[in-house]
């Protein structure tokens, strides 16, 4: 099979887009889109880093813990996390932003692309109160491009009504697999254990 090398090449393969599909990007935020973020209790963030590869991170808390300042800008908490500070280490050196934002229910989610900064601003800070603690940063997002993305990937994965939902015990715990990975010393957390310690420190 040949390696598709060419923006020609690719068009061999495709229809053009519907006029619908390709005039929906947005500039700024809608009521509807308003609406999804402050019902949405998870994002995939995607930044870039110093090798030019794209990383993502996932972002999670109650329902509405992305702030909005106004329909072209954003905040989100920083939630207590493993420290290693990569997205932060990106958005600092290359701004450049993404987001997916998903409601459990709607199988549309909304995407999002624009450029960030961080900020320990105490009234935004204020703005993002999530959980236990107040974070200890904000990732302001400029909005740049904004639309809603159909719902034909969360139905293929039937990802709202549990059809592929899988027991945990398919694998061990992330200590265990961290521990044989690292060929670490020690013993390492079960499940349980685990759960317990993400639970004090959410």
């Amino acid at each position: 099979m040949a390696q598709i090398t060419s923006i020609e090449q690719l068009g061999g393969f495709y229809s053009q887009p519907s006029t619908r599909a390709a005039n929906k990007s947005l500039y700024e935020l809608d009521g509807y889109t308003r609406t999804f973020i402050e019902h949405c209790p998870f994002l995939l963030l995607s930044s870039v880093d110093e090798q030019g590869m794209t990383d993502v991170s996932p972002r999670g808390g109650m329902p509405g813990f992305v702030a909005i300042l106004d329909n072209k800008t954003l905040l989100i908490p920083d939630s207590p996390g493993n420290n290693r500070l990569d997205t932060f280490r990106n958005l600092l050196e290359r701004p450049g932003i993404g987001l997916m934002l998903m409601v459990p229910g709607v199988e549309e989610v909304v995407r999002i692309k624009g450029t960030a900064s961080l900020h320990d601003d105490e009234e935004w800070l204020a703005r993002c109160l999530d959980g236990k603690r107040p974070p200890k940063l904000v990732i302001k997002v400029d909005i740049q491009e904004t639309f809603f993305h159909c719902a034909k990937a969360i139905m293929r994965a039937k990802l709202w009504d549990g059809t592929y939902t899988v027991d945990r015990d398919i694998l061990p715990s992330l200590a265990k697999i961290l521990k044989e990975q690292q060929n670490l010393d020690g013993e390492a957390m079960e499940q349980k254990e685990m759960v317990d310690y993400y639970q004090s420190t959410l």
